[in-house]
């Protein structure tokens, strides 16, 4: 309902607030809920969700936009809003084993402290590099293919639906696969077809709509192919008492990361006198570079979760061992 760009960016500011803490939540109860061996395919229906969201939500926001104005929707999205709210009100199961374990720590002194667990930064680091890459490109990427490959505003439509389709079908498959062969690995399997796509993505002269969406739809499941690995590990390497806390620094981490990684990409990119975009190639390099640089943080996160559930498992050994036998009268 804003009027003006200061409302607007206040409302935005608000929603950022709110938002960020739902995120980091549904990734904290989905640690609490589901045992890190079949959280990859979890994480892989939650990034189905994304997916659909390229459908139901880009194409049709575009047309809202163009039958109404620009407020149409954010109205939308208030909608499905209140009636999800509702049903996570009455219909979901409290997750309250957390606080079970007491801490001696306020909120805040406990949020330092696990900002400043070395083992945590290692996990940080590597959101940090993940966001950076992907964010550098995603704000010029409409841009570049109208303006440099030749897309009409109108065909975005069929790109986005494409890309969307691909990823609800993906995502699950991708999660699974996850699980049954090891995350760090279809993690690597993602970041070397997301480097080949990248250069071929930030490089293309004028291209026919056909090879764009088959382009886009290969790209999104390079990018598919990292986040729901990433989300799984990531999500294992806090203790149960540290996880609200680590979810939402990470989510903040996250979201700063990407919005400084789109700063820089503004810097390096120019638009020229006929509009196409110049430079957008260099942000390609620099992603790649940042997929390499974060594939080796993520061997060290991987590393970090293989030898938490070695513990845990020589932990829960020794209990057994030693727990008193069954006596019979």
């Amino acid at each position: 309902m804003a009027a003006d760009y200061q409302t607007l960016l206040i409302a935005r500011i608000v929603t950022g607030i709110f938002g960020g803490v739902i995120g980091s939540i549904s990734m904290a109860i989905i640690a609490d809920a589901f045992v890190l061996q079949m959280r990859g395919r979890v994480m892989g229906f939650v990034q189905t969700a994304f997916a659909a969201s390229q459908i139901i939500g880009l194409p049709l926001g575009m047309k809202l936009n163009s039958l109404f104005d620009w407020h149409a929707p954010f109205l939308l999205i208030a909608g499905f809003c209140v009636p999800a709210g509702l049903i996570i009100a009455f219909k979901m199961r409290p997750v309250t084993d957390h606080l079970k374990i007491k801490s001696e720590n306020s909120p805040f002194k406990h949020l330092a402290v696990t900002a400043g667990n070395p083992i945590y930064l290692r996990a940080f680091a590597a959101t940090i590099l993940l966001s950076a890459g992907g964010f550098m490109i995603m704000p010029f990427a409409t841009d570049f293919l109208e303006n440099n490959v030749g897309i009409r505003e109108a065909d975005l439509f069929w790109i986005y639906m494409c890309t969307g389709c691909v990823g609800i079908i993906t995502g699950p498959l991708i999660g699974r696969l996850a699980d049954k062969v090891g995350k760090f690995r279809v993690f690597i399997g993602g970041s070397i077809l997301g480097a080949i796509m990248v250069l071929i993505n930030t490089n293309l002269g004028i291209t026919p709509l056909w090879e764009i969406m088959v382009l886009n739809a290969l790209m999104f499941t390079a990018i598919t192919s990292r986040m729901i690995p990433t989300s799984a590990l990531v999500s294992g390497v806090p203790d149960m008492k540290d996880r609200g806390a680590f979810m939402s620094i990470n989510s903040s981490i996250q979201q700063m990361s990407g919005g400084i990684a789109a700063l820089i990409g503004g810097t390096i990119i120019i638009k020229g006198a006929d509009h196409k975009l110049i430079h957008y190639n260099t942000l390609g390099y620099l992603m790649v570079a940042a997929f390499i640089i974060s594939g080796i943080m993520m061997y060290y996160v991987n590393e970090i979760v293989r030898h938490k559930i070695a513990r845990e498992k020589q932990a829960k050994e020794s209990a057994e061992q030693h727990k008193p036998a069954a006596v019979e009268i």
